[in-house]
Parts: C-alpha cells; structure tokens; sequence
C-alpha cells in the first residue's frame, strides 16, 4: 500500500498557510520538546542503533548521536531571540532618507532525508535549525537503519502534530516520490550519486536543496607535525563509527621520508585506542562488509603491505595503487591508505586532482604552509591538526563543495539555510526620489555620476 505522501505534504502546507510566522516563544517550544524526545529516550536510542549495527559502541552514540542533538538545540534556543531579529543594511546616500532591513522568515515546509551511518544525529541535526527558521518538517529517515527510522517513527507523534514534524518510512522508491514534492527546502545527506538522483527529482518543481555529500576526505601530515599527535588524531577519526563517517580521513598523505615513523605512529595509536572490540562499530550490512573485504583483497593481490590489527580497527594499506578501488572511491569503512609523496606541492596536487573534499585535515603548525593550504586547495572545511571536531562547534557551516556537496548549515547558519532572508525598504513621507521620475533632467545625471 502506498504512502499518501502527497496528503502528509498538504496537511503541513495547510498548517504552515495558517501560521506563516511562528513566534519565538513557539519556536523554542518546539525545540524543547525536540530536547525532550532524545533525553529521554536515550536507552531506547542506543539499543535501536545498535540494532542496526549489529555491534556499536554506547559511547560513541551518546557523544556523536545523542549529545551532538542536544548541543546543537541548546545552542539554538540560547540564540534564536539575535537570530529573528531584522537588521538595517546601509543605504546609498542618492536613496536617503530612505532606510532598508533585511528580516528572516519561515520558508514553510522543509523536507529532510537522512542518511543511515548516523541514524538519529542526521536525522534530527536539519530538524533543529529548521524548527529554529520556523518551518515545518517531513523527514524520510533511511531504510537501512530502520529499527531506527522505526524509533523515530513511533516516537515523533508522541512529541509532535502531524502538522509541525511527521516521518515517512520506506524503500528507495519512497525516497523518489519524497524528493518530487514540492518542499520550499530539501536537505538530503548521503552519497554524490544519489545526491545527483536527489536534485533531479527536486528541479522539476524548482525545490531549493541542500546536499550533504561524502568524497574522499585527505589528511596531510607535512614534516614539521608531531607524528604521534597526528596518528592519534588521524586514528580517532578514521576509527569512530568504524570509519562509516562523510568527514573520516579517507587516505593520508605524508612525505616518503616521514612514513615509516608514521605508519608506526598509526600502528600505535590504533592499539592504544582500538585494543579489542569493546569500542567497535560493525558495518551497517553485508554489502557493506563484502565491500570493505573486497578491497583489502584487492590491495593484498596488487601486493601492497597491509597492517591489519583486528576486524574492527582501521587497516593501513602503504602506498596503494591509484586504480585500486580503494583510491577511487570513498571507502566508508575501516580501510586507510597511506601514500608517501615526494613533498608538500606535490600532496596538494594529489589533493586538487580529485573532486573537492568534504573536510581536508592538515597537521602543520607552520603558519606559510597553512595559509598556502588555504589559497590553493579547496573543501568543504579545512581543519588543522585534528579530525571530526569541527563538526562539533555550531557557529561553523558544515557543508561540502562541489562532488562533496552544495549549501551547508548548523547554528545561524542553519537558520538562515532554511529562511527567506526577506529585503525590506521603507520610503519615508519627505523624500527627494520623485526627482528621478521621467523626465530625466541633465543636471541630475551629472548629480549622480551619470553625466
């Protein structure tokens, strides 16, 4: 039986026409309750999640899932009130007395679909700052983590009307009628292909989107970096979520004369971080666990050396072959090719050859060589001397460019993502406008610059 997604669309359109405007007090409301359906449901969040994994570790939901929802909708509601408010824009002195204000307002109806590696974090992160904007949300959560779409599913009413925030279950073909309404924003999160997939369906009603992509996210180690520093960094953020993460390190770059003591490094922070399967995140499926061994396969047979310290911690792969499938496409997975280049120019050139990165994470602490990463490379965030963290402060827009995405949010950013930033101008009763109504008089011409 098929979903009447074009009711639950209209039911929220309707409500959305009856209240265009949502108060702030309405707003924070929403947000809180939003607040309250995670904590507390944080049990029954981590055994879906785990569910879907089959293996994941507690903590790393409670930081990554659980806790990045609530930050982000603490740091929402603290700052909504300077968020809201219009603002003046200077005008040129031929207009004045005139005065112009540029005012947020509601887009109405957002739609949201998620991707499956962080179910609920995903899920949700787009619903805090489109509340924030004061829209209504249909989300679509991923059918491959669905005893957590399922959460969400049997949760959600329990907080909310139909008309404020509803969920839509099912399959790819679901995800394709989803993507023709016809939302006034759609956010989606998963990878380029689909994501092209997604936009097509969304032009033919002239839908904004905004796509949150993947792409191979590089980590340069240049010669001046503290090895052990980087390793732990590079190794926290391949190994989180069982590298099933858009912005993990996805290969390591690092001067041929340096690799040896840094693939000593990465063996070491691996077996301090990741010392058995206490912390271990499983791939979500089979597919994706035949893939990841598909690819060590491939590496092995093409004679690389491979470092391999157990099922659910990051494989090194030294120096792999740029044809092998683990150097042309993201790996999603614990596989991390290490390549050694000749120097820094060159690393930048193996960078710039690709589609542009989600996050290019640098460790330097040269200050010439971070501002020529700056003005030569680009991605979607450039991150210095760690990995993920930037995901975690919400006064960055988190986005990608190019292959790795288009439009980005979090925090105001979020907000104004998801706002008509509305142009407002008030023309005051005593002005000199009406001297540039036909006809055209020559001295004024010359007035204004134009004679």
């Amino acid at each position: 039986m098929k979903r009447d997604l074009t009711g639950d669309f209209q039911t929220q359109r309707h409500a959305a026409d009856q209240m265009p405007y949502p108060t702030l007090t309405v707003r924070r409301e929403r947000l809180a309750r939003l607040a309250r359906m995670t904590k507390h449901h944080q049990l029954e969040i981590i055994r879906a999640i785990q569910t879907d994994f089959g293996q994941r570790s507690d903590v790393e939901i409670r930081l990554a899932e659980i806790s990045a929802i609530l930050y982000a909708i603490r740091h929402a509601r603290l700052n909504l009130w300077r968020w809201m408010r219009p603002w003046a824009v200077s005008m040129p002195w031929r207009l004045l007395p005139a005065r112009a204000r540029i005012a947020p307002q509601p887009l109405g109806v957002v739609g949201v679909i998620s991707p499956w590696n962080y179910p609920w974090c995903l899920s949700l992160m787009p619903v805090v700052d489109a509340f924030a904007a004061g829209n209504r949300v249909l989300l679509k959560p991923s059918q491959h983590s669905p005893a957590t779409s399922a959460l969400l599913k049997r949760l959600v009413p329990q907080y909310f009307t139909p008309e404020e925030f509803n969920v839509v279950e099912g399959d790819e073909q679901v995800a394709r009628r989803f993507s023709g309404l016809p939302f006034d924003h759609l956010i989606f999160t998963g990878s380029t292909a689909e994501g092209r997939q997604v936009a097509q369906a969304a032009a033919a009603n002239l839908t904004p989107t905004t796509l949150e992509l993947g792409g191979k996210s590089p980590a340069i180690v240049a010669g001046d970096a503290d090895l052990d520093q980087a390793a732990a960094a590079i190794i926290f953020g391949k190994g989180m979520n069982g590298g099933q993460t858009c912005i993990a390190p996805d290969y390591v770059l690092v001067e041929s004369r340096h690799i040896t003591g840094l693939v000593k490094a990465l063996s070491h922070a691996i077996q301090q971080q990741r010392p058995d399967d206490h912390a271990a995140t499983s791939p979500i499926d089979a597919a994706h666990q035949q893939r990841q061994e598909a690819m060590l396969q491939e590496a092995h047979d093409h004679g690389c050396r491979i470092i391999d310290h157990g099922p659910h911690a990051p494989a090194l792969i030294i120096d792999p072959h740029q044809g092998l499938q683990v150097m042309r496409e993201e790996t999603f997975n614990r596989c991390l090719p290490v390549i050694g280049v000749s120097d820094i120019s060159a690393a930048i050139n193996v960078v710039n050859a690709r589609p542009h990165p989600l996050a290019l994470y640098a460790f330097t602490h040269d200050k010439g060589l971070q501002q020529q990463l700056l003005e030569t490379t680009r991605s979607g965030a450039l991150v210095f001397n760690t990995t993920l963290l930037h995901h975690a402060v919400p006064s960055l827009p988190f986005g990608g460019v190019g292959e790795s995405g288009m439009g980005a949010y979090h925090g105001r950013h979020g907000f104004e993502r998801f706002s008509h930033l509305r142009s407002i101008f008030y023309q005051p009763k005593r002005t000199l406008s009406h001297m540039l109504y036909p006809p055209y008089r020559r001295w004024l011409m010359k007035l204004i610059g134009l004679g």
